[in-house]
């Protein structure tokens, strides 16, 4: 019985010594780094409560450019402001798609403005832009949507009579209204049941996209997914999200003046209409969907990501610097 054991023992030390020689760095083009273990690549150098200053510490070791490996994926580190720019800056064209993020991806599935790629992705930018110029963005006519929100806003301030507050959730429906008002033509009252549903379940992909519930699932997706905990909810939330973007687009088909587009939701139904012959057109419901989706959660997403980004810079570990900004780890 115990020399089964010893052999297996040996067995198993072996196969660990097996898999440390044959590193996914053997035959790789990759910039040099730390030497990455099986399944789990560099994560045990790699504490995300203190992911810059580990960052920073490997770029003295392997320079400005080097690999580490986040469970089995690979990831490049850019380190300093000349690699950075020379990547982003020179070289833009290269470097314009976007890596694989489980978190996104499984759900919206390369379709719209914020995780495509390619071709899809300069099209659907191209026409988002020119949209969002038509509805006066950066222009004028933006101040005084800003302007009039400000007014709700200083209204909705008036009724606590100088009692205190905790003025976040305000402030998150104030900001949230700017970009429902270009997507759907419209604004809404701060105690809307549509908006807070949007802003609630916004509000708990981001909580849980940013704890380690979230960073495992986008290191090891196939496996979170058959695993219980918070994540799971995160597809629910999509999901319930995009039923709400769908009732909305449904109304504006309904009501819809191709003479007088009003809305962010209204011009892409015509660029659809427009494409419906081809069959390789990237203007069709799903891409509708997913690019609302992106715009709902990037403005939504801003204005809670500002209000938290004390706490964010904290939760990086960047805790020896106390700022309102927020970590740069996080912004990327």
């Amino acid at each position: 019985m115990d020399s089964i054991i010893t052999a297996i023992l040996l067995l198993l030390l072996a196969l660990t010594c097996l898999f440390l020689t044959l590193s996914p760095r053997g035959k790789s083009r990759l910039p040099p780094g730390p030497r990455p273990l099986p399944f789990l690549g560099n994560l045990l150098q790699l504490h995300s409560k203190d992911m810059l200053t580990h960052l920073t510490k490997l770029s003295k070791t392997y320079g400005s450019v080097y690999t580490v490996y986040l469970g089995p994926r690979p990831v490049v580190v850019l380190s300093g402001y000349q690699a950075v720019k020379e990547a982003l800056v020179d070289h833009k064209e290269e470097f314009s798609g976007r890596g694989h993020y489980p978190g996104f991806f499984n759900f919206t599935k390369g379709n719209g403005i914020a995780f495509s790629n390619g071709e899809r992705w300069k099209v659907l930018r191209k026409s988002s832009m020119q949209i969002l110029r038509n509805l006066g963005m950066g222009k004028k006519s933006t101040e005084e949507h800003l302007l009039e929100e400000v007014g709700f806003l200083l209204e909705e301030l008036r009724k606590t009579k100088g009692e205190p507050l905790n003025p976040t959730f305000v402030l998150s429906r104030s900001v949230s209204n700017i970009i429902c008002s270009v997507i759907f033509g419209r604004r809404f009252d701060y105690d809307d049941e549509y908006l807070l549903s949007i802003i609630r379940l916004t509000d708990d992909n981001l909580t849980i996209l940013n704890s380690r519930w979230g960073e495992w699932y986008n290191i090891f997706p196939s496996l979170m997914d058959w695993l219980p905990g918070p994540h799971r909810r995160l597809f629910w939330n999509y999901r319930r999200l995009k039923d709400l973007i769908y009732r909305s687009v449904r109304d504006h088909q309904a009501s819809l003046d191709s003479s007088s587009p009003q809305d962010f939701i209204d011009y892409f139904l015509l660029k659809i209409a427009q494409n419906k012959q081809d069959p390789q057109s990237h203007f069709h419901m799903d891409t509708l969907l997913m690019t609302v989706h992106n715009l709902l959660f990037g403005g939504i997403q801003t204005s809670e990501y500002r209000r938290r980004s004390t706490t964010w810079w904290d939760d990086s570990g960047c805790r020896q610097r106390r700022t309102e900004r927020p970590c740069l780890t996080q912004m990327l």
